[in-house]
């Protein structure tokens, strides 16, 4: 029988809500600071199939979550398609060339960069309890864009939405091209033993909403769709953080089987205006459980609460932060598994 993350992505509402938290694998951990410290950087890591293996089981070990998700980065795709991937200490991520002043066509692609990733995810599936869902991830073409284009993060993704303006056509075949790259880098990782899947789209809220018609809600539709077609019992959880009202034309359209719902989103709002049924997943706030106390309680009730009447996943509106303490963490988790809907 499947587990009940699996159960609750394909739609049945039981009375008790899975848990499992974005970057719930990671430097929070003692235990992964301490593996870090052995192994070096972080690329290094990811590529060290068994050292990212380990990773994801860690806080499977510690917390029994329900989902392990991979310990992975949304920069490996562009990475395969042949830019250049460096994580600089203080930094970030820094890819080259720009494709602000490069041509996509100069790029060569290096489709075995992704070989390491399928890897750790079959080494992961097999250590994993028969119980606990093994949840792969990519990112949204919208937001791996923004790093292609720029070659780094930015606050608002100016270089990315002029060229966007300025030259849609060019644009369009760079999203065209990631949509591509990501169908076979998620089918990979399905066909390694994922059972579900989400798109991160984490700048998706920097965009007016024609643009966000175009170059979110089209492209991720587009990966749902042809996800679907080749592994229809495989889930696909969209998580447009920042959609705000636009949340429910995403969920909507995209046809993904569960929305991800950041922190800014009212729940009692998103239960009201999502379609029926729809499974949901979030949405407390990464603070409350860095703050602890009798707030997080409250407002992580307010959460279960909201989605009551719908299949729901109890996870962060975003991913957990580095400093939070583990046993907040363990506060939540009591609290998650003693409610009943």
């Amino acid at each position: 029988m499947p587990g009940l993350l699996l159960r609750t992505l394909r739609g049945e509402n039981a009375s008790q809500r899975p848990v499992w938290l974005m970057r719930q694998a990671g430097r929070y951990l003692p235990e992964y600071r301490a593996l870090r410290a052995k192994k070096g950087g972080f690329l290094p890591l990811v590529y060290d199939s068994a050292a990212a293996a380990e990773i994801t089981l860690q806080p499977i070990r510690r917390f029994g979550f329900d989902g392990a998700i991979l310990f992975s980065d949304i920069l490996i795709v562009p990475y395969a398609m042949g830019q250049d991937l460096q994580f600089l200490a203080g930094e970030g991520p820094h890819l080259s060339p720009r494709l602000v002043d490069t041509a996509l066509s100069s790029l060569t692609a290096v489709p075995e960069r992704l070989s390491p990733i399928y890897e750790t995810v079959r080494q992961v599936r097999t250590a994993l309890p028969a119980d606990k869902t093994m949840l792969g991830f990519a990112g949204s073409p919208w937001t791996v864009a923004t790093y292609m284009v720029a070659g780094e993060g930015s606050r608002d993704q100016h270089e990315t939405r002029a060229m966007a303006y300025r030259d849609p056509a060019a644009f369009q075949a760079i999203i065209d091209a990631i949509v591509d790259v990501t169908v076979d880098y998620l089918a990979g990782q399905i066909e390694a033993g994922a059972e579900a899947v989400q798109l991160f789209d984490s700048w998706a809220g920097s965009l007016a909403p024609a643009e966000f018609e175009r170059w979110v809600i089209a492209p991720n539709a587009a990966i749902a769709d042809r996800i679907k077609a080749r592994f229809p019992d495989t889930p696909v959880i969209g998580f447009p953080k920042g959609a705000g009202e636009k949340l429910p034309a995403y969920a909507r359209e995209t046809g993904v089987h569960a929305v991800g719902i950041d922190e800014t989103i009212d729940p009692l709002w998103a239960a009201k205006e999502l379609p029926a049924g729809l499974p949901v997943q979030g949405n407390l706030d990464p603070l409350l459980l860095l703050a602890g106390g009798a707030e997080l309680e409250r407002q992580a009730l307010r959460v279960l609460d909201a989605f009551a009447d719908r299949p729901h996943v109890f996870n962060l509106g975003h991913g957990i932060g580095q400093f939070t303490p583990i046993e907040h963490v363990e506060q939540l988790l009591a609290l998650v598994r003693g409610w009943r809907g």
